[in-house]
């Protein structure tokens, strides 16, 4: 028997060979920060919209038409924060439950912006300062309560489901449709 020589170190021996599976694994994280900064951006814009047209179509709207309008924003605003976080986002669900809190809020505060515009519109701007500085959460009472029952409003809480649906929906369906 031959020992191998004392300065010849033994056979390295090499794991066997792996293959990377067949094609690449998607990214699946997006960027689900700047998804929900560009919804709230968008969001603001669209209720900033939405709050001008009401203003400048108050005198002219009835009922009907004020919900039918408030409805359609909110519809509207999920829609397009939706679009836009599940093209950005993709699969997160922080981001699919971030535009549907922000497309919730916008619906709101599109609303409730619009209000002291109106007033301001209708009487004077000093009006509203002194108004906001009696009962600052004026505009949310006046979202909340109804002017022809005396009640609730109960179109007001169904706008803020659909913007919220419509928001984490469509974020669903574009960001699991993007690879």
């Amino acid at each position: 028997m031959n020992p191998a020589p004392p300065f010849q170190a033994p056979p390295f021996q090499q794991p066997p060979f792996q293959q990377p599976p067949f094609g690449q694994r998607p990214n699946a994280g997006g960027n689900p920060v700047g998804a929900v900064f560009l919804g709230f951006v968008v969001s603001v814009v669209v209720s900033g919209v939405y709050s001008g047209i009401n203003l400048a179509t108050y005198k002219e709207q009835s009922l009907t038409v004020a919900n039918a309008l408030y409805l359609g924003h909110a519809l509207l605003n999920g829609a397009i924060v939706g679009c836009l976080v599940g093209l950005v986002g993709r699969r997160s669900n922080g981001a699919r439950i971030g535009a549907a809190v922000i497309a919730a809020l916008g619906a709101f505060f599109g609303y409730t912006n619009s209000l002291p515009l109106i007033i301001a519109d209708a009487q004077t701007p000093s009006v509203v300062g002194d108004l906001l500085s009696d009962d600052p959460f004026f505009p949310a009472k006046a979202w909340w309560s109804s002017e022809a029952h005396g009640g609730v409003d109960w179109y007001s809480p169904l706008g803020l489901v659909l913007a919220a649906a419509a928001a984490w929906g469509l974020a669903y369906v574009v960001g699991n449709r993007r690879r």
